[in-house]
């Protein structure tokens, strides 16, 4: 709900931890998002304190997920500027320009958060495969199949252990890998 953003004034000194008061040229809402976008890369999230007066707890938690979706999608999504912004109609055009002003200034630094977060999930990595393609002629149930098996071979790296994985797949089963593969390849190529 990136409309709360509108409660926020547009320009006003912001009362920082050390008491001071900057009454420069820095816009609330776009100090908000840049600490936001802080938060996203693992650094000091915004405070609630700097914000009290201007929402309650629960429309600070909101404003707070509903913003770091927003980078996120738009970065995941590779999204254009006007993209964004029409999805900014309730925050007023001053509070959706600071947003798309400080999403284009920190959209690489969002990208590499997002991967790093990806990349976290899991260290594994395929190192090598091998496959064989094998007819089965006859089981214990049946004298005559005739059913073509691919036995896939993966050695998986895990940080530093190499691990062998071996499956055998049917052509129902290989054509459901198959298709996994492509839709998780076309994901990574748009992160990229």
């Amino acid at each position: 709900m990136v409309s709360l953003l509108s409660g926020l004034p547009v320009s006003e000194g912001l009362t920082v931890s050390t008491g001071t008061r900057d009454t420069g040229s820095v816009l609330y809402s776009s100090l908000l998002c840049h600490r936001v976008v802080d938060g996203l890369c693992g650094r000091q999230p915004p405070q609630r304190g700097h914000y009290s007066a201007s929402w309650s707890s629960e429309e600070w938690l909101e404003l707070l997920r509903s913003l770091a979706a927003l980078f996120c999608h738009a970065v995941g999504t590779n999204s254009s500027d006007e993209e964004v912004l029409a999805g900014l109609v309730d925050a007023g055009s001053s509070h959706a320009e600071s947003v798309r002003t400080v999403l284009t200034a920190r959209r690489q630094e969002i990208r590499d958060a997002l991967l790093d977060r990806s990349n976290s999930i899991s260290s594994a990595a395929l190192q090598d495969f091998d496959w064989q393609l094998k007819l089965a002629v006859s089981s214990d149930k049946s004298s005559s199949l005739h059913t073509p098996l691919l036995s896939l071979s993966l050695d998986v790296r895990d940080n530093t252990a190499l691990q062998s994985v071996t499956m055998e797949m049917n052509r129902e089963e290989l054509n459901t890998l198959i298709s996994s593969l492509e839709a998780a390849n076309k994901v990574v190529m748009q992160l990229k």
